[in-house]
């Protein structure tokens, strides 16, 4: 299964639509690498000041792939800009479970293969 990447920016009151802007405005490299399968940048709606740029991998080899690149050197590139955000940190997971809509319902239990 997939996996998500999960980089939590902390972002001082204020700068949530520069932090947007930014974004909207990105190369859009990562689209185009193999491997990649979403992104998505989530806005806290309260008590939270992070907001997350959630990306997902076919591996996490992908996503190593993608941070060792030239594509992302240059979307990461400083252009003279402050920081939008005063902290980040990478948060990795594995799907382990997924569900979709209009999935086949089974009152089964997840079992582990033995």
């Amino acid at each position: 299964m997939s996996v998500i990447r999960i980089n939590a920016i902390t972002v001082p009151d204020g700068n949530g639509e520069e932090l947007e802007r930014r974004f909207a405005a990105r190369a859009g490299e990562v689209d185009n690498m193999p491997g990649f399968e979403g992104f998505q940048l989530l806005r806290p709606v309260s008590g939270e000041k992070r907001w997350f740029v959630v990306t997902r991998w076919e591996s996490a080899e992908a996503f190593e792939n993608w941070v060792r690149s030239d594509a992302f050197q240059r979307g990461h590139a400083r252009t003279g800009e402050q920081p939008a955000g005063t902290h980040a940190e990478l948060l990795a997971f594995d799907i382990v479970l997924e569900s979709q809509p209009g999935a086949a319902k089974t009152s089964d239990p997840v079992r582990a293969e033995t």
